[in-house]
C-alpha cells in the first residue's frame, strides 16, 4: 500500500528499534561456526526446488486455504488451476516442482506449463476472464509452492516464524479494514498487510484478493450492507478531490449505536479499503474498485482519504518509490492515530490498537533483519526514490 504524505507521522517517533545495535548483538551473540553453517543451509534451501507430490495431495483443502488468512471458500478458479496442473503433470514426463520464495514453477515442468497457460490465456474471450485466470494461477502456484516452506500464519520461512512474538488486540467493533491485495503480494514474506488480521483477527481485517470473484463479491456484499456513507478507500486519487481523516470523520456520531449492542452488525461498521500492492499495480486495482463502486451506487468516484503518514520502519528493508509513500500497516496505523485525535473517536481505544499494530511491524522488521544477517545479506536496500514522480 502506497500513500501520499504531507507531514511525518507521529508514531514513527516511537520506533526505537536500535538497528545497528541489533545487528552487532545478533552477530556477536551467535557462535561463528553456527552462524556460517546456518547461512550455508539457508542459501542451499533457497536454491533447492520445493517438490509438490501430485498423487491427489496437491488439491487445496478448505482448512489449508483458510489457514493462509482467508475467510472464503476455496475459489473455484484456483481449484481449476490446481486440477490443470495435476493433469499436466500426469501427461508430461516432468514432475511439478517449485523454486524460490514465491511458489514459482521450476525445471522442465515450468517449460511445459508456460506453453499451456499462455495458450489458455490467449484463448480467453475478454479482459475480465484473463484477469481472473491470471490471479487464480498466481495464487494457486504460491499456495502449492509454499507448503512446508512458509508458516501459514505469518508467511515467513518456518525457521523464522514470528507468530509467538505477536500480540493480538481486538479492533473497535464499529470499524473494519479490507486488505485489497494483489496476487503478487499474496504470501510475500515482507508484506505488512497480513499483520492487520494477525493482530486484529479476520473479522477486523479481512483479506480480499484482486481478481478473485469469491473474495470481491464477499467484500462488496459487506460494503453494500454498510452503505456508501460508511465506505472509504485510503488512496491518493489525483483525479478527484480527497479528504483528510478529519474532514471525513469529524461529524460522525456513534452514541445511538453504542447504546444498543444488538446493532453491532456490518450495517453499522466503518469500512476502510487498503490497496495492498506495489505502486505500479495499485492504479489498476483502484480503477477496478471505482468501476464496482459505480456499478453498485451509480457514482463515478469512490470516497478517498489521504493520511498525514510518513516513512515506516519497513522503509529500511523495503524502500518505496519515494519517501512520501508507505507500507500498508503504516497506513492503517496512521488512520487509527488520526481517528483517535478526533473528539468523537477518542473513547474507543484506537491509540492502543495502533500501538499493537506498530509493535507487530517491529516484530516483522526484526524477523526479516535477523534472516538477512544470518544469510549474509545486506540489511539495507539501495535507495530508489524518484522525486520527479509527481
Amino acid at each position: 500500500m502506497l500513500i501520499f504524505a504531507t507531514r511525518p507521522l507521529s508514531f514513527i517517533s516511537s520506533f526505537h528499534f536500535p538497528l545497528q545495535q541489533f545487528c552487532n548483538n545478533t552477530i556477536t551473540s551467535m557462535d561463528s561456526s553456527k552462524l556460517f553453517s546456518t547461512m550455508a543451509a539457508d542459501h542451499s534451501s533457497s536454491r533447492e526446488p520445493l517438490k509438490v507430490e501430485s498423487n491427489g495431495e496437491a488439491a487445496i483443502s478448505l482448512q489449508e486455504w483458510r489457514g493462509w488468512g482467508t475467510t472464503s471458500t476455496v475459489p473455484s478458479m484456483v481449484t481449476q488451476v490446481v486440477e490443470d496442473l495435476n493433469m499436466l503433470e500426469k501427461n508430461v514426463d516432468a514432475q511439478m516442482v517449485f523454486g524460490g520464495n514465491h511458489g514459482k514453477l521450476s525445471g522442465d515442468f515450468k517449460v511445459q506449463e508456460d506453453k499451456k497457460h499462455r495458450a489458455k490465456y490467449q484463448s480467453l474471450g475478454d479482459s475480465e476472464q484473463k484477469l481472473q485466470f491470471f490471479s487464480a494461477r498466481q495464487i494457486a502456484c504460491r499456495v502449492l509452492g509454499s507448503r512446508g516452506y512458509l508458516c501459514q500464519k505469518c508467511w515467513l520461512c518456518s525457521g523464522d516464524c514470528m507468530c509467538s512474538k505477536l500480540i493480538t488486540c481486538p479492533l473497535w467493533n464499529r470499524m473494519r479494514f479490507w486488505l485489497y491485495m494483489h496476487p503478487k503480494d499474496f504470501l510475500r514474506q515482507n508484506n505488512t498487510g497480513k499483520l492487520l488480521w494477525q493482530v486484529f483477527g479476520v473479522q477486523g481485517a479481512t483479506l480480499c484478493l484482486y481478481g478473485i470473484t469469491e473474495h470481491e463479491d464477499m467484500m462488496w456484499d459487506a460494503l453494500k450492507l454498510a452503505g456508501k456513507d460508511k465506505v472509504w478507500c485510503l488512496y491518493p486519487n489525483k483525479n478527484a478531490p480527497t479528504n483528510s481523516v478529519k474532514d471525513s470523520m469529524a461529524g460522525l456520531s456513534f452514541a445511538n449505536v453504542e447504546n444498543h449492542p444488538e446493532m453491532a452488525d456490518g450495517a453499522h461498521s466503518l469500512n476502510f479499503i487498503l490497496i495492498d500492492g506495489t505502486w505500479s499495480n495499485s492504479g489498476a486495482m483502484f480503477s477496478r474498485l471505482k468501476d464496482r463502486y459505480k456499478l453498485m451506487w451509480g457514482e463515478e468516484e469512490i470516497p478517498c482519504i489521504t493520511l498525514n503518514t510518513g516513512a515506516s520502519l519497513m522503509h529500511k528493508l523495503r524502500p518505496q518509490p519515494s519517501w512520501d509513500r508507505t507500507c500498508t500497516a503504516a497506513a492503517a496505523i496512521g488512520l487509527l492515530d488520526e481517528l483517535h485525535d478526533l473528539p468523537n473517536f477518542v473513547s474507543y481505544g484506537l491509540d492502543k490498537q495502533a500501538k499493537a499494530l506498530e509493535d507487530a511491524v517491529e516484530v516483522l522488521f526484526e524477523a526479516l533483519t535477523t534472516r538477512r544477517l544470518r544469510m549474509g545479506r545486506s540489511i539495507t536496500r539501495k535507495q530508489r526514490h524518484n522525486r520527479d514522480l509527481f
